[in-house]
């Protein structure tokens, strides 16, 4: 007979406490060793140094200018028409500053391992803070779709959703003290029109970030809509957890048509809120920048994440003598989605790619510059391709590859790894230029929250039933097959 509650015992509790120590030791341990040094060691094909060398060596408050990038493109598309007179100002705009200095340390970001740690902790609370969302997401998708099979599975993604909350406060409290660094568009003299930093671009989307106030002072409208994403999200939450725990004591299908309905509002709103977060969270670190594919692009990154934590999971308690209800049928689905929703993502990153990159647009084809044409970033946006989209399409092309427990614990692994390193691909160049670099940092900062992540998603996972016990479509859960 199959454990229906989570035993969350002390010896694993051990173990999380333990991957968060070794993480706050290697990141302790990054901080007594030097920085990486990407000055006279790199090749001269290094086109972030060369592209943004004034700004980002000059400027480390500025969280990475790319007005310099905007010169460099300017140069290469003269005469084709692409907002030539807008770059050339904005390539004044970062002579400008790289004339200022403003008296941070010479040939570096002023900042080191510091600065690192500040960008560091914005990418893992962006990266899981979307697989909370997800769980909210997948269990809602599932009440929405009317679907039967997931019966069994639902209360692990419902889980995961109690980060929330923690990721919630964390973002504000990460904006009030390190926004500056990580946010270009949050510094007042960009909008001082004649000023020397003034940057015509960023002041045509103050009202984005600051209305109604004026530009510069402070983002009621970006901390707005942060404030309202969280809280909604956390309110339909905890809404749907109630209704689905109140199944659990008093049956009946009532529940199950609340859930339903709700679910719907929630994809609605998740599918502006979504959208909209990660133009606010990561897109806007490249304020020059655009893409109206990119939406989708961090959504598809959290999705096919979230999926993987899911499968994980799920097949961990399943080794561990829990949910034997599930079976490789249940199984075969959670893989086919991970297979199929690595291939959606890879079309939504060629696709970004192939439209603005080889489309040659100067003003948004700088973004890809920084990443394929470096010599310091570009071995990650490689490696980005081959883990995210080569390693689980070619593990799971087989029926057996996604019902076997082997090939489907490797593939989740490799999935949340890879997807991680998405997001440091997403926000790393833009914040901190050339003087990115990767190591033990950002390996302890990524054990630190993904063990506190567990802690919480676990503890929540031993408070209530793993399986349903009133679903009405347990049934059909039991008779799934594939």
């Amino acid at each position: 007979m199959a454990k229906e509650v989570f035993d969350f015992n002390a010896g694993l509790k051990k173990k999380l406490y333990i991957a968060f120590a070794v993480g706050l030791g290697l990141l302790l341990i990054g901080a007594v060793l030097p920085s990486p040094s990407h000055g006279e060691g790199d090749h001269g094909g290094d086109h972030v140094e060369a592209t943004h060398g004034d700004s980002h060596d000059n400027d480390a408050s500025h969280g990475g200018d790319h007005d310099s990038s905007g010169e460099h493109h300017d140069d290469e598309a003269e005469g084709e028409g692409h907002g030539e007179e807008e770059h050339h100002d904005d390539a004044a705009h970062g002579a400008a500053y790289a004339e200022a200095g403003d008296g941070h340390d010479e040939g570096g970001h002023g900042g080191g391992w510091w600065k690192r740690f500040k960008i560091d902790f914005w990418i893992n609370n962006v990266y899981f803070t979307g697989l909370a969302i997800i769980g909210l997401f997948f269990f809602a998708i599932q009440y929405a779709a009317q679907a039967g099979w997931s019966a069994y599975v639902i209360r692990v993604p419902l889980a995961m959703a109690h980060w929330i909350a923690p990721a919630g406060l964390l973002m504000i409290l990460t904006y009030f003290l390190f926004g500056h660094d990580i946010f270009h568009w949050t510094h007042s003299d960009l909008y001082e029109v004649g000023g020397a930093h003034y940057d015509s671009l960023i002041a045509g989307k103050q009202d984005f970030f600051f209305w109604p106030l004026e530009g510069g002072t402070f983002p009621i409208f970006f901390i707005a809509r942060m404030v309202i994403f969280f809280g909604v999200w956390f309110l339909l939450f905890k809404k749907l957890k109630g209704l689905s725990l109140a199944e659990d004591e008093l049956g009946g299908d009532s529940y199950w048509f609340k859930m339903r309905k709700l679910s719907a509002v929630f994809l609605v709103i998740f599918a502006v809120s979504s959208s909209v977060s990660a133009w606010d969270w990561i897109m806007s670190i490249d304020t020059h920048w655009f893409s109206t594919m990119f939406g989708w692009y961090v959504f598809a990154s959290w999705w096919v994440s979230g999926l993987a934590l899911i499968t994980l999971i799920i097949v961990l308690l399943k080794e561990a003598g829990y949910m034997q209800q599930v079976t490789s049928n249940h199984l075969h689905d959670l893989g086919k989605f991970i297979f199929a929703f690595s291939i959606f993502w890879t079309y939504i990153w060629f696709s970004q790619f192939l439209l603005i990159y080889y489309a040659n647009i100067p003003e948004e084809s700088v973004y890809f510059v920084e990443r394929f044409l470096s010599d310091h970033y570009s071995p990650f946006f490689f490696a980005n391709i081959v883990i995210n989209f080569f390693l689980p399409f070619l593990v799971l092309m087989t029926r057996d590859a996604k019902r076997l427990n082997v090939f489907l614990k490797i593939v989740c692994v490799i999935v949340l790894l890879g997807h991680w390193l998405d997001f440091y691909l997403m926000i790393t160049p833009g914040t901190l230029g050339a003087e990115g670099a990767f190591g033990l940092t950002e390996v302890g900062m990524y054990l630190m929250f993904g063990s506190a992540f567990l802690l919480v998603v676990l503890t929540a996972l031993s408070k209530f039933n793993l399986v349903p016990k009133n679903h009405p479509m347990l049934k059909e859960a039991e008779h799934h097959h594939i």
